[in-house]
Protein backbone atom coordinates (compact mmCIF):
# COMPACT_ATOMS: atom_id res chain seq x y z
CA UNK A 1 0.00 0.00 0.00
CA UNK A 2 1.23 3.57 -0.94
CA UNK A 3 1.33 6.12 1.76
CA UNK A 4 -1.19 8.41 -0.01
CA UNK A 5 -3.50 4.73 -0.29
CA UNK A 6 -2.84 4.86 3.84
CA UNK A 7 -3.76 8.29 4.43
CA UNK A 8 -6.78 7.98 2.53
CA UNK A 9 -7.76 4.64 4.31
CA UNK A 10 -7.24 6.47 7.64
CA UNK A 11 -9.13 9.52 6.13
CA UNK A 12 -12.03 7.15 5.24
CA UNK A 13 -12.26 5.29 8.91
CA UNK A 14 -12.57 8.67 10.67
CA UNK A 15 -15.05 9.76 8.59
CA UNK A 16 -17.54 6.22 8.84
CA UNK A 17 -16.72 5.92 12.49
CA UNK A 18 -16.70 2.31 13.03
CA UNK A 19 -14.40 -0.56 11.85
CA UNK A 20 -15.43 -2.96 9.51
CA UNK A 21 -14.91 -6.68 8.11
CA UNK A 22 -11.69 -5.94 6.90
CA UNK A 23 -10.01 -3.01 8.80
CA UNK A 24 -9.54 -3.34 12.15
CA UNK A 25 -7.47 -0.47 14.47
CA UNK A 26 -5.65 -0.70 17.38
CA UNK A 27 -3.77 3.02 18.83
CA UNK A 28 0.15 1.54 19.63
CA UNK A 29 0.44 4.56 21.00
CA UNK A 30 2.23 3.05 24.09
CA UNK A 31 3.13 -0.47 22.83
CA UNK A 32 2.82 -2.97 20.72
CA UNK A 33 -1.35 -4.71 21.43
CA UNK A 34 -0.26 -8.35 22.53
CA UNK A 35 -3.49 -10.00 21.00
CA UNK A 36 -3.29 -10.22 17.50
CA UNK A 37 -4.12 -13.66 16.47
CA UNK A 38 -7.93 -13.34 16.43
CA UNK A 39 -7.77 -10.31 13.57
CA UNK A 40 -4.38 -12.27 12.20
CA UNK A 41 -6.49 -15.51 11.97
CA UNK A 42 -10.22 -14.06 10.58
CA UNK A 43 -8.18 -11.73 8.19
CA UNK A 44 -6.49 -14.67 6.63
CA UNK A 45 -9.62 -16.64 6.94
CA UNK A 46 -11.22 -14.64 4.56
CA UNK A 47 -10.83 -14.37 1.11
CA UNK A 48 -9.91 -10.62 0.64
CA UNK A 49 -8.18 -10.55 4.00
CA UNK A 50 -7.93 -7.43 5.72
CA UNK A 51 -5.69 -4.69 7.17
CA UNK A 52 -4.82 -3.41 10.87
CA UNK A 53 -4.35 -0.07 11.04
CA UNK A 54 -1.86 1.05 13.87
CA UNK A 55 -1.98 4.72 15.50
CA UNK A 56 -5.38 5.74 15.51
CA UNK A 57 -7.15 5.44 18.99
CA UNK A 58 -10.94 4.45 18.52
CA UNK A 59 -11.58 5.71 21.72
CA UNK A 60 -11.03 9.32 20.53
CA UNK A 61 -13.27 8.96 17.69
CA UNK A 62 -10.15 6.65 15.26
CA UNK A 63 -8.12 10.31 16.05
CA UNK A 64 -4.47 10.14 15.31
CA UNK A 65 -1.86 9.42 18.36
CA UNK A 66 0.86 7.51 16.29
CA UNK A 67 2.64 4.56 17.03
CA UNK A 68 5.26 4.35 20.24
CA UNK A 69 8.42 2.80 18.05
CA UNK A 70 7.77 1.75 14.08
CA UNK A 71 10.28 -0.76 13.80
CA UNK A 72 9.94 -2.38 16.96
CA UNK A 73 6.03 -2.62 16.41
CA UNK A 74 6.85 -4.28 12.89
CA UNK A 75 9.42 -6.63 14.62
CA UNK A 76 6.67 -7.91 17.20
CA UNK A 77 3.72 -8.06 14.90
CA UNK A 78 5.76 -10.20 12.77
CA UNK A 79 6.81 -12.40 15.59
CA UNK A 80 2.77 -12.44 16.29
CA UNK A 81 2.50 -13.64 12.71
CA UNK A 82 4.83 -16.52 13.07
CA UNK A 83 3.17 -18.26 15.96
CA UNK A 84 0.20 -18.62 13.03
CA UNK A 85 -0.52 -21.79 11.77
CA UNK A 86 0.71 -21.97 8.91
CA UNK A 87 2.71 -18.88 9.37
CA UNK A 88 0.90 -15.12 8.19
CA UNK A 89 3.11 -12.88 5.89
CA UNK A 90 2.31 -9.57 6.20
CA UNK A 91 2.92 -6.38 4.49
CA UNK A 92 3.88 -2.87 6.04
CA UNK A 93 3.34 0.39 4.74
CA UNK A 94 3.65 3.93 6.70
CA UNK A 95 2.75 7.43 6.85
CA UNK A 96 2.23 10.86 8.69
CA UNK A 97 -1.38 11.78 9.65
CA UNK A 98 -1.65 14.93 11.38
CA UNK A 99 1.98 14.43 12.41
CA UNK A 100 1.94 10.91 13.56
CA UNK A 101 3.33 7.74 12.10
CA UNK A 102 0.73 5.65 10.86
CA UNK A 103 1.24 2.19 10.29
CA UNK A 104 -0.92 -0.78 8.40
CA UNK A 105 -0.13 -4.47 8.35
CA UNK A 106 -2.07 -5.89 5.28
CA UNK A 107 -3.48 -9.76 5.82
CA UNK A 108 -3.45 -11.46 2.96
CA UNK A 109 -6.32 -14.03 2.42
CA UNK A 110 -4.54 -17.68 2.09
CA UNK A 111 -5.68 -20.31 -0.13
CA UNK A 112 -8.17 -22.30 0.96
CA UNK A 113 -6.73 -25.23 1.11
CA UNK A 114 -4.78 -24.02 4.23
CA UNK A 115 -7.47 -23.29 6.32
CA UNK A 116 -8.25 -22.68 8.64
CA UNK A 117 -5.67 -20.41 9.68
CA UNK A 118 -5.51 -20.38 13.61
CA UNK A 119 -2.66 -19.33 16.47
CA UNK A 120 -0.57 -22.26 17.58
CA UNK A 121 -0.37 -21.57 21.06
CA UNK A 122 -3.88 -22.51 21.68
CA UNK A 123 -5.01 -24.61 19.20
CA UNK A 124 -7.28 -25.41 16.15
CA UNK A 125 -10.63 -25.43 18.08
CA UNK A 126 -9.92 -22.49 20.33
CA UNK A 127 -7.28 -20.29 18.01
CA UNK A 128 -9.48 -20.15 14.50
CA UNK A 129 -11.28 -16.82 14.24
CA UNK A 130 -13.87 -15.74 11.86
CA UNK A 131 -14.68 -11.90 10.96
CA UNK A 132 -18.49 -10.96 11.39
CA UNK A 133 -19.32 -7.51 11.41
CA UNK A 134 -16.25 -5.33 12.83
CA UNK A 135 -15.48 -8.15 15.14
CA UNK A 136 -13.55 -11.31 15.40
CA UNK A 137 -15.45 -14.37 16.69
CA UNK A 138 -14.48 -17.91 17.52
CA UNK A 139 -15.47 -20.43 14.49
CA UNK A 140 -17.59 -23.57 15.40
CA UNK A 141 -16.68 -26.98 15.34
CA UNK A 142 -19.28 -26.88 12.26
CA UNK A 143 -17.02 -24.34 10.11
CA UNK A 144 -13.78 -25.50 11.30
CA UNK A 145 -15.15 -29.22 10.52
CA UNK A 146 -16.27 -27.77 6.91
CA UNK A 147 -12.24 -26.72 5.87
CA UNK A 148 -11.22 -29.59 6.74
CA UNK A 149 -13.77 -31.91 5.03
CA UNK A 150 -13.67 -30.33 1.69
CA UNK A 151 -10.17 -30.51 2.10
CA UNK A 152 -9.94 -34.44 2.91
CA UNK A 153 -13.04 -34.72 0.65
CA UNK A 154 -15.23 -36.46 3.63
CA UNK A 155 -18.90 -37.49 2.43
CA UNK A 156 -20.74 -37.90 5.23
CA UNK A 157 -23.83 -38.96 3.21
CA UNK A 158 -21.75 -41.99 2.53
CA UNK A 159 -20.84 -42.97 6.01
CA UNK A 160 -22.47 -46.23 7.08
CA UNK A 161 -25.35 -46.15 9.95
CA UNK A 162 -24.78 -48.32 13.09
CA UNK A 163 -27.81 -49.71 14.30
CA UNK A 164 -29.81 -49.53 10.58
CA UNK A 165 -30.69 -52.09 8.10
CA UNK A 166 -32.20 -52.89 4.88
CA UNK A 167 -35.58 -53.14 6.34
CA UNK A 168 -35.82 -49.50 7.11
CA UNK A 169 -35.58 -48.47 3.72
CA UNK A 170 -39.02 -47.75 1.49
CA UNK A 171 -38.65 -51.30 -0.88
CA UNK A 172 -41.12 -49.81 -4.05
CA UNK A 173 -38.83 -46.53 -3.90
CA UNK A 174 -36.06 -48.41 -3.97
CA UNK A 175 -37.33 -51.00 -6.50
CA UNK A 176 -38.12 -47.04 -8.46
CA UNK A 177 -34.48 -46.29 -8.24
CA UNK A 178 -33.02 -49.49 -9.93
CA UNK A 179 -35.27 -49.50 -12.06
CA UNK A 180 -34.54 -45.90 -13.15
CA UNK A 181 -30.81 -46.32 -12.91
CA UNK A 182 -30.89 -49.20 -15.45
CA UNK A 183 -33.06 -47.46 -18.11
CA UNK A 184 -31.05 -44.60 -17.90
CA UNK A 185 -27.55 -46.66 -17.45
CA UNK A 186 -27.77 -49.68 -19.79
CA UNK A 187 -24.16 -51.14 -19.38
CA UNK A 188 -25.25 -50.82 -15.74
CA UNK A 189 -28.18 -53.57 -16.37
CA UNK A 190 -25.83 -55.71 -18.72
CA UNK A 191 -23.24 -55.80 -16.36
CA UNK A 192 -24.03 -55.01 -12.72
CA UNK A 193 -26.01 -56.67 -10.31
CA UNK A 194 -28.76 -54.77 -7.78
CA UNK A 195 -26.09 -55.60 -4.97
CA UNK A 196 -23.44 -54.24 -6.71
CA UNK A 197 -25.45 -51.26 -7.75
CA UNK A 198 -26.46 -50.36 -4.43
CA UNK A 199 -23.01 -50.37 -2.97
CA UNK A 200 -21.46 -47.97 -6.52
CA UNK A 201 -24.21 -45.44 -5.24
CA UNK A 202 -23.28 -45.79 -1.71
CA UNK A 203 -26.68 -47.19 -0.64
CA UNK A 204 -25.21 -50.28 0.83
CA UNK A 205 -21.99 -48.76 2.74
CA UNK A 206 -20.00 -52.01 4.80
CA UNK A 207 -23.31 -53.88 4.03
CA UNK A 208 -25.57 -51.38 6.14
CA UNK A 209 -27.84 -48.68 4.13
CA UNK A 210 -25.51 -45.35 4.63
CA UNK A 211 -26.98 -42.20 5.77
CA UNK A 212 -27.65 -41.15 2.44
CA UNK A 213 -29.60 -43.95 1.99
CA UNK A 214 -31.75 -43.64 4.52
CA UNK A 215 -32.20 -40.30 3.93
CA UNK A 216 -33.62 -40.91 0.26
CA UNK A 217 -35.48 -43.96 0.53
CA UNK A 218 -36.16 -44.64 4.33
CA UNK A 219 -39.12 -45.37 5.90
CA UNK A 220 -38.72 -43.32 8.99
CA UNK A 221 -35.15 -42.10 9.23
CA UNK A 222 -36.11 -40.13 12.21
CA UNK A 223 -35.70 -43.15 14.53
CA UNK A 224 -32.53 -42.97 14.40
CA UNK A 225 -31.34 -39.63 14.03
CA UNK A 226 -34.88 -37.75 15.41
CA UNK A 227 -33.72 -34.04 14.78
CA UNK A 228 -32.67 -34.69 10.84
CA UNK A 229 -36.02 -33.31 10.10
CA UNK A 230 -37.60 -29.83 9.72
CA UNK A 231 -39.30 -28.10 12.23
CA UNK A 232 -42.09 -24.99 10.84
CA UNK A 233 -43.66 -22.61 12.85
CA UNK A 234 -45.94 -19.37 11.83
CA UNK A 235 -45.22 -16.51 13.95
CA UNK A 236 -47.51 -13.85 14.53
CA UNK A 237 -45.68 -10.69 14.07
CA UNK A 238 -42.49 -10.04 12.34
CA UNK A 239 -39.71 -11.14 14.96
CA UNK A 240 -39.65 -14.77 16.76
CA UNK A 241 -40.97 -13.51 20.41
CA UNK A 242 -43.87 -11.88 19.02
CA UNK A 243 -47.16 -13.14 20.30
CA UNK A 244 -51.05 -13.17 18.85
CA UNK A 245 -54.26 -11.37 20.07
CA UNK A 246 -54.74 -14.13 22.43
CA UNK A 247 -51.06 -14.61 24.05
CA UNK A 248 -49.98 -16.65 21.00
CA UNK A 249 -46.51 -17.86 20.23
CA UNK A 250 -47.03 -19.61 16.96
CA UNK A 251 -50.53 -20.06 15.05
CA UNK A 252 -48.70 -23.34 13.72
CA UNK A 253 -46.05 -25.50 14.62
CA UNK A 254 -45.20 -28.59 13.21
CA UNK A 255 -41.96 -30.94 13.23
CA UNK A 256 -42.14 -32.73 9.86
CA UNK A 257 -40.14 -35.85 9.13
CA UNK A 258 -39.99 -38.83 7.11
CA UNK A 259 -37.57 -39.42 3.93
CA UNK A 260 -36.37 -35.77 1.98
CA UNK A 261 -39.21 -36.68 -0.46
CA UNK A 262 -41.53 -36.91 2.40
CA UNK A 263 -40.22 -33.69 4.59
CA UNK A 264 -40.65 -31.62 0.75
CA UNK A 265 -44.34 -33.08 0.06
CA UNK A 266 -45.52 -32.37 3.92
CA UNK A 267 -43.25 -29.17 4.05
CA UNK A 268 -44.84 -27.34 1.07
CA UNK A 269 -48.66 -28.42 2.21
CA UNK A 270 -47.54 -26.46 5.36
CA UNK A 271 -46.68 -23.25 3.81
CA UNK A 272 -49.68 -23.18 1.51
CA UNK A 273 -52.39 -23.73 4.65
CA UNK A 274 -51.06 -20.80 6.09
CA UNK A 275 -50.04 -18.38 3.40
CA UNK A 276 -52.71 -15.69 2.75
CA UNK A 277 -54.48 -15.36 -0.69
CA UNK A 278 -53.81 -12.96 -3.16
CA UNK A 279 -56.48 -11.26 -4.96
CA UNK A 280 -55.27 -9.94 -8.66
CA UNK A 281 -57.60 -7.96 -11.35
CA UNK A 282 -56.01 -7.51 -14.80
CA UNK A 283 -56.34 -5.05 -17.14
CA UNK A 284 -59.65 -6.27 -18.39
CA UNK A 285 -61.18 -6.69 -14.54
CA UNK A 286 -60.72 -10.02 -14.68
CA UNK A 287 -59.95 -11.36 -11.05
CA UNK A 288 -57.57 -13.94 -10.07
CA UNK A 289 -56.83 -15.44 -6.67
CA UNK A 290 -53.40 -16.64 -5.91
CA UNK A 291 -51.13 -18.24 -2.86
CA UNK A 292 -48.98 -15.25 -1.29
CA UNK A 293 -45.87 -17.18 -2.02
CA UNK A 294 -44.76 -18.73 -5.25
CA UNK A 295 -44.65 -23.08 -3.35
CA UNK A 296 -42.26 -23.74 -6.11
CA UNK A 297 -40.32 -21.40 -5.05
CA UNK A 298 -40.18 -22.92 -1.65
CA UNK A 299 -40.26 -26.65 -2.28
CA UNK A 300 -36.98 -25.43 -4.45
CA UNK A 301 -35.81 -24.01 -1.06
CA UNK A 302 -36.81 -26.35 1.26
CA UNK A 303 -35.33 -29.09 -0.79
CA UNK A 304 -31.54 -27.21 -1.02
CA UNK A 305 -31.71 -26.62 2.61
CA UNK A 306 -32.02 -30.70 3.09
CA UNK A 307 -29.76 -31.91 0.60
CA UNK A 308 -26.72 -28.82 1.24
CA UNK A 309 -27.31 -28.99 4.79
CA UNK A 310 -24.17 -30.84 6.67
CA UNK A 311 -24.99 -34.01 7.79
CA UNK A 312 -21.48 -34.40 9.94
CA UNK A 313 -21.77 -35.87 13.74
CA UNK A 314 -21.45 -32.05 14.71
CA UNK A 315 -24.47 -31.01 13.11
CA UNK A 316 -26.88 -34.06 13.23
CA UNK A 317 -28.74 -32.55 16.14
CA UNK A 318 -29.98 -29.79 14.42
CA UNK A 319 -33.10 -29.70 12.26
CA UNK A 320 -33.48 -27.42 9.46
CA UNK A 321 -36.34 -24.96 10.17
CA UNK A 322 -38.76 -22.84 8.68
CA UNK A 323 -40.38 -19.96 9.80
CA UNK A 324 -43.02 -17.67 8.63
CA UNK A 325 -43.74 -14.22 9.48
CA UNK A 326 -46.38 -11.49 8.69
CA UNK A 327 -43.61 -10.09 6.06
CA UNK A 328 -41.74 -13.04 4.86
CA UNK A 329 -40.09 -16.62 5.00
CA UNK A 330 -36.92 -17.94 7.04
CA UNK A 331 -35.57 -21.15 6.13
CA UNK A 332 -32.10 -22.27 7.65
CA UNK A 333 -30.20 -25.65 7.47
CA UNK A 334 -26.98 -26.21 9.47
CA UNK A 335 -23.65 -25.93 7.01
CA UNK A 336 -22.78 -22.50 5.22
CA UNK A 337 -21.96 -22.40 1.56
CA UNK A 338 -19.32 -25.20 1.08
CA UNK A 339 -16.04 -25.05 0.24
CA UNK A 340 -14.66 -21.92 -2.15
CA UNK A 341 -18.73 -21.29 -3.45
CA UNK A 342 -19.12 -17.76 -2.59
CA UNK A 343 -23.02 -16.13 -2.26
CA UNK A 344 -22.15 -13.84 -5.26
CA UNK A 345 -21.82 -17.39 -7.57
CA UNK A 346 -25.68 -18.56 -6.57
CA UNK A 347 -26.94 -19.70 -9.49
CA UNK A 348 -24.71 -18.37 -11.73
CA UNK A 349 -21.75 -20.71 -11.56
CA UNK A 350 -21.84 -24.16 -10.74
CA UNK A 351 -21.27 -24.89 -6.86
CA UNK A 352 -19.77 -27.70 -5.33
CA UNK A 353 -21.37 -30.48 -3.39
CA UNK A 354 -21.13 -30.75 -0.30
CA UNK A 355 -23.51 -34.41 -0.26
CA UNK A 356 -23.47 -35.34 -4.48
CA UNK A 357 -23.94 -39.04 -3.21
CA UNK A 358 -27.28 -37.94 -1.76
CA UNK A 359 -28.38 -36.03 -4.49
CA UNK A 360 -27.08 -38.81 -7.02
CA UNK A 361 -29.60 -40.92 -5.20
CA UNK A 362 -32.18 -38.08 -5.01
CA UNK A 363 -32.24 -37.71 -8.79
CA UNK A 364 -33.45 -41.04 -10.48
CA UNK A 365 -36.59 -40.76 -7.86
CA UNK A 366 -37.28 -37.23 -9.47
CA UNK A 367 -37.07 -35.34 -5.71
CA UNK A 368 -34.22 -33.65 -7.34
CA UNK A 369 -32.68 -32.63 -10.70
CA UNK A 370 -29.52 -32.28 -9.95
CA UNK A 371 -28.88 -29.60 -12.72
CA UNK A 372 -28.26 -26.48 -10.34
CA UNK A 373 -31.76 -25.13 -11.31
CA UNK A 374 -32.83 -23.99 -7.97
CA UNK A 375 -31.51 -20.77 -7.10
CA UNK A 376 -32.66 -19.95 -10.58
CA UNK A 377 -35.95 -21.44 -10.06
CA UNK A 378 -36.23 -19.48 -7.02
CA UNK A 379 -35.64 -15.91 -8.38
CA UNK A 380 -37.49 -16.27 -11.02
CA UNK A 381 -40.98 -17.47 -9.71
CA UNK A 382 -40.45 -14.85 -6.87
CA UNK A 383 -40.13 -12.14 -9.68
CA UNK A 384 -42.90 -13.68 -11.04
CA UNK A 385 -45.07 -12.44 -8.31
CA UNK A 386 -43.69 -9.27 -8.22
CA UNK A 387 -41.71 -9.78 -4.83
CA UNK A 388 -38.27 -8.62 -3.93
CA UNK A 389 -35.58 -10.71 -4.67
CA UNK A 390 -34.39 -13.10 -1.84
CA UNK A 391 -31.64 -12.65 0.23
CA UNK A 392 -29.33 -15.53 0.90
CA UNK A 393 -26.75 -14.79 3.95
CA UNK A 394 -24.21 -17.64 4.78
CA UNK A 395 -22.40 -17.39 8.32
CA UNK A 396 -21.69 -18.50 11.11
CA UNK A 397 -22.22 -22.38 9.52
CA UNK A 398 -25.31 -21.74 8.71
CA UNK A 399 -27.20 -21.06 5.56
CA UNK A 400 -30.63 -18.61 5.60
CA UNK A 401 -32.58 -18.16 2.71
CA UNK A 402 -35.36 -15.16 2.93
CA UNK A 403 -38.37 -15.18 0.75
CA UNK A 404 -40.44 -11.68 1.58
CA UNK A 405 -44.11 -11.34 0.64
CA UNK A 406 -45.31 -9.53 -1.73
CA UNK A 407 -48.08 -8.70 -0.09
CA UNK A 408 -45.97 -6.67 2.19
CA UNK A 409 -43.48 -5.68 0.11
CA UNK A 410 -43.16 -5.07 -3.59
CA UNK A 411 -40.51 -3.56 -5.58
CA UNK A 412 -36.74 -4.71 -6.41
CA UNK A 413 -34.34 -3.85 -3.86
CA UNK A 414 -31.14 -3.00 -6.34
CA UNK A 415 -33.82 -0.60 -7.65
CA UNK A 416 -35.21 1.61 -5.08
CA UNK A 417 -32.25 1.67 -2.77
CA UNK A 418 -31.88 4.68 -2.05
CA UNK A 419 -36.00 4.93 -2.05
CA UNK A 420 -35.72 2.38 0.84
CA UNK A 421 -32.98 3.89 2.71
CA UNK A 422 -34.23 7.38 2.69
CA UNK A 423 -37.08 5.81 4.22
CA UNK A 424 -35.30 3.89 6.81
CA UNK A 425 -33.68 7.08 7.31
CA UNK A 426 -36.89 8.90 8.08
CA UNK A 427 -38.23 5.43 10.27
CA UNK A 428 -34.93 6.00 12.43
CA UNK A 429 -34.95 9.07 13.62
CA UNK A 430 -38.83 9.25 14.32
CA UNK A 431 -37.72 5.86 16.94
CA UNK A 432 -34.82 7.96 18.04
CA UNK A 433 -37.02 10.37 19.21
CA UNK A 434 -36.30 8.59 22.56
CA UNK A 435 -32.55 7.44 22.67
CA UNK A 436 -31.67 4.08 21.16
CA UNK A 437 -28.96 1.75 21.59
CA UNK A 438 -27.39 -0.27 18.76
CA UNK A 439 -29.59 -3.47 19.30
CA UNK A 440 -32.58 -1.90 19.53
CA UNK A 441 -31.85 -0.28 16.50
CA UNK A 442 -30.97 -3.49 14.71
CA UNK A 443 -34.12 -4.97 16.16
CA UNK A 444 -36.20 -2.16 14.71
CA UNK A 445 -34.74 -2.34 11.20
CA UNK A 446 -34.00 -6.09 11.03
CA UNK A 447 -30.33 -5.01 9.20
CA UNK A 448 -26.84 -6.05 10.16
CA UNK A 449 -25.10 -3.91 12.56
CA UNK A 450 -22.42 -3.52 9.28
CA UNK A 451 -25.09 -2.10 7.16
CA UNK A 452 -27.02 -0.17 9.63
CA UNK A 453 -24.22 2.31 10.97
CA UNK A 454 -22.63 2.40 7.49
CA UNK A 455 -25.45 3.20 5.60
CA UNK A 456 -27.66 5.01 7.46
CA UNK A 457 -26.25 5.63 11.13
CA UNK A 458 -23.26 7.42 10.09
CA UNK A 459 -24.46 9.41 7.05
CA UNK A 460 -27.24 10.52 9.68
CA UNK A 461 -24.57 11.40 12.45
CA UNK A 462 -22.77 13.83 9.92
CA UNK A 463 -25.48 15.54 8.27
CA UNK A 464 -26.38 16.56 12.46
CA UNK A 465 -29.56 14.96 12.25
CA UNK A 466 -28.83 12.36 14.91
CA UNK A 467 -26.43 12.64 17.84
CA UNK A 468 -25.08 10.34 20.37
CA UNK A 469 -25.60 9.87 24.10
CA UNK A 470 -21.78 9.22 24.49
CA UNK A 471 -19.66 11.51 21.89
CA UNK A 472 -16.30 11.33 23.26
CA UNK A 473 -17.19 7.54 22.96
CA UNK A 474 -18.48 6.88 19.83
CA UNK A 475 -18.18 2.88 20.44
CA UNK A 476 -18.82 2.67 23.98
CA UNK A 477 -21.43 -0.53 24.73
CA UNK A 478 -23.65 1.86 26.17
CA UNK A 479 -24.12 4.10 23.54
CA UNK A 480 -27.38 5.46 22.23
CA UNK A 481 -28.45 7.82 19.34
CA UNK A 482 -31.58 9.82 19.70
CA UNK A 483 -32.84 12.76 16.97
CA UNK A 484 -31.24 15.90 17.09
CA UNK A 485 -33.18 19.29 18.15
Amino acid sequence: MESADLVQLVKHVQKIQTETPDIEVKAANVNCPTRLYDTLSSFSNQDNGGVIIFGLDEQKGFAAVGVYDPADLQKKVTGQCNEMQPPVRPLFSFAEVDGKTIVSVEIPGVEFSERPVFYRGVGRNKGSYIRVGDSDEHMTELEIYSYISFIKHTHDDARSVPGANFSMLNQPLLDTFLNKVKIDRPNLSKNVSDDQILKLYSIDVDNRPSLGALLAFGIYPQSLFPQLCLTAVVVPGLDMGDTGESGERFVDNERINGSIGDIVKETVNFVARNCRTMTIFDDKGQRTDRLEYPLTAVREAVLNALIHRDYSTFSENIPVTLEMYRDRIEIRNPGGLFGRSSLEDLGTARPLSRNALLINMLEPISISENRYSGIPTIRKEIQNVGGKPPVFISRNGEFKVIIYSPMVSKGDESTNELEDLAKSSYDILEYCSTPRSREELMKFTHFSRYYLMEKIINPLLEAGLLAMTRPDTPKSRYQKYYKAK
